[in-house]
């Protein structure tokens, strides 16, 4: 019973949304002010009735009822509980029904917390941010219902796809889908703005909360599954340029592009056009990356379903939504003049500059990603761009905007001089060339990756930090000290999430040009060297879990005559999918991470082993946290809060046309 409430309400989450869709659009239109007041309560409902549809769906993989297809097709009775859940969104038809809640409860609190929009623009929004649902309520009520029933229901499911069975993939999915699908607000305003034939700084300060939430919910996304690829895998490697991986990794880059250029719109009025096409591609490139999960055009290991047609369903969605919002924005972009005049010299010219550099980064990461698709249909090869193409084609973009970051967070609005703009640095680029020389003078081998990660992030994190102590003024250290703890918290967030990325980019060049690799074939009571340390393997032995059995080892670690970790990589079978997976067992440090995977028994005898020493692993993911948590910092601050400097008197009141 509860099952077909679910489904109910499913439906009924359609036609609220088609209500939501029109009345309001037609009252803003018409300056009713009643049709409007539809958009909040249909929203609200919108929201509830998706949330029980899901919580059913839930309650159903929590008690495994395989009377649903669903249920049965990536669930099981021994599973764990957590993975129960997770198997909600584990699926193309679960995780499609997460996106409608996602989607639903973006536009709730947009009618919950968008007290201070202008009536008309906000009614536009929500109406915008429904015609969504319409389309993604449909595409799962009638190619993807999650409800299906089985006629005789089996005694037991066939499982969740293992390398899914994990806490880091378990909240990975979430975080993600909280970014896709918060960068559709940005595009509601977006479209909306265009329908008004208006964009001006109040405009700028209201895309910008709902813009930095998505960001960061991506940043924390992204983090999750790149550090799940680290241990789950076994490969070794935080990041294989996976078109899944990539999928994500381009409406971040966009998002922050649309972050950096919302900032000008609403502090110089400029920009607006620029800024308004951003949002627009930010969700375009979620609605790909949503393709490209799905259609099973590209193979990924990270991929929910395997169905072309489905995935042309989604490419459909996709056309109409980008195909007519870049065709209001030719119509409407003469009427997006900008106001802000600016030198070349100047913040505004190093954020354009910023925004140039994150938006053809995003053009080659999605060249390469889309490559293989249109050399198959257009010339019938098949090739694969790997990560040796990334590498070369992205690589420089970054490093570009790594040197001038620091600069151009100093500069002046309007007109800056970059003598005065650099001087506060110079302390910064001498400390980073330092330890950039130091880090090439201690390295074996001759890769220069290395030197130049130290450099550009000890300069990225300088910059962030002169920042920070120029904003205390001409004062003594202790009266600097107490103004820069008194700053907005919006500084304090731009300062840790600058911090965080020369953190990150100094992780990833270490990691990469450090590594110590070893892969041999072990006997038990072999001892060999690795770097400074020595591995000994001293057991392999077999074992059960909740839902499969696993062939564990006991490797020792040993620092010249001292054991320092005992530590125990496992291979694990699940019988019911029928699938092996592989289980790194990892000594986290702060300075390097030991890595050790147990492979397969040779026919010779012995294991096959791999051993990794990676330098600074965790400073990858630190700086992750460090960026989400300056989201979180600029999103706290009142400043950035849709419409709160608003008065309440205006609510009331509709403009004229």
């Amino acid at each position: 019973m509860l099952n077909e409430l679910g489904h109910f309400a499913l439906i009924l989450t359609f036609g609220v949304a088609i209500v939501q869709m029109i009345v309001p659009m037609i009252g803003a239109h018409r300056g009713n002010a009643s049709w409007m007041a539809v958009a909040e309560p249909a929203a609200t409902a919108q929201f509830l009735l998706v949330g029980f549809s899901f919580a059913a769906l839930t309650w159903a993989f929590v008690t495994s009822d395989f009377s649903l297809q669903l249920v049965y097709a990536n669930s099981h009775t021994d599973k764990p509980l957590i993975y129960k859940i997770a198997g909600v969104w584990g699926n193309h038809e679960g995780s499609m029904l997460l996106w409608m809640v996602i989607l639903a409860l973006f536009g709730a609190c947009a009618a919950w917390f968008g007290g201070g929009l202008p009536r008309r623009l906000q009614a536009r929004v929500l109406s915008v941010q429904a015609s969504i649902s319409v389309a993604f309520c449909a595409f799962i009520l009638f190619t993807s219902n999650p409800f299906l029933r089985l006629a005789v229901p089996p005694l037991n499911g066939r499982d969740l796809n293992p390398l899914l069975q994990d806490p880091g993939l378990a909240f990975h999915p979430p975080f993600l889908y909280l970014g896709y699908v918060g960068l559709s607000m940005s595009f509601s305003f977006a479209v909306a703005a265009l329908i008004e034939g208006r964009v001006d700084a109040a405009w700028g300060r209201w895309v910008r909360p709902w813009t930095l939430a998505a960001w960061m919910f991506l940043t924390v996304g992204i983090a999750l599954g790149s550090w799940w690829a680290y241990y789950e895998l076994g490969w070794g490697g935080f990041w294989f340029w996976d078109p899944v991986e990539n999928a994500s990794f381009m409406p971040w880059l966009i998002s922050a592009a649309l972050l950096h250029s919302a900032i000008v719109v609403e502090k110089r009025e400029a920009l607006k056009s620029w800024t308004v096409l951003l949002a627009i591609l930010a969700f375009g490139f979620s609605l790909l990356g949503a393709f490209i999960v799905r259609s099973g055009v590209l193979t990924s290991v990270h991929a929910f379903a395997n169905d072309p047609e489905r995935g042309l369903l989604i490419l459909i969605i996709l056309a109409i939504f980008l195909g007519g919002s870049l065709t209001l924005f030719a119509a409407r972009a003469g009427a997006l003049d900008a106001k802000g005049v600016f030198s070349t010299v100047s913040r505004e010219s190093a954020l354009i500059l910023n925004n140039v550099l994150l938006a053809v980064s995003c053009f080659v990461v999605f060249i390469g990603t889309i490559w293989p698709l249109v050399a198959e249909m257009l010339f019938d090869r098949s090739l694969s761009v790997g990560p040796p193409f990334f590498d070369t084609a992205f690589t420089p973009f970054m490093v570009a905007l790594a040197v001038i970051l620091p600069i151009g967070s100093i500069l002046a609005w309007k007109r800056g001089t970059l003598r005065k703009g650099v001087r506060p640095l110079l302390p910064w680029l001498g400390l980073a060339l330092a330890l950039g020389a130091l880090a090439y003078a201690l390295q074996s081998g001759n890769s220069a990756l290395g030197p130049v990660g130290a450099a550009l992030g000890a300069w990225v994190v300088g910059g962030a930090l002169a920042d920070l102590w120029m904003r205390g003024g001409r004062a003594g250290w202790q009266v600097k000290l107490r103004r820069i703890a008194r700053l907005p918290r919006a500084d304090w967030g731009k300062a840790t999430a600058h911090i965080g990325m020369g953190v990150t980019i100094f992780g990833i060049a270490a990691m990469t040009a450090w590594v110590k690799e070893d892969i041999r074939v072990a006997d038990i009571g072999d001892r060999w060297p690795v770097g400074q340390f020595a591995f000994s393997l001293d057991d392999v032995r077999q074992q059960e879990g909740p839902n499969y059995v696993t062939t564990m080892a006991d490797m020792s670690v040993w620092r010249g005559d001292r054991q320092i970790a005992v530590l125990r990589p496992e291979k694990r079978f699940y019988p019911v999918a029928g699938m092996p997976t592989t289980e790194a067992a990892i000594r986290n440090g702060i300075l390097r991470d030991i890595y050790v995977v147990i492979g397969d028994p040779q026919a010779r005898g012995g294991w096959a082993v791999r051993v990794y020493i990676k330098p600074f692993a965790n400073w990858i993911w630190g700086g992750a946290i460090l960026m989400a948590l300056g989201g979180c910092f600029s999103l706290s601050d009142r400043r950035l809060r849709v419409g709160a400097a608003a008065p309440k008197t205006l609510r009331n009141t509709v403009p004229a046309e």
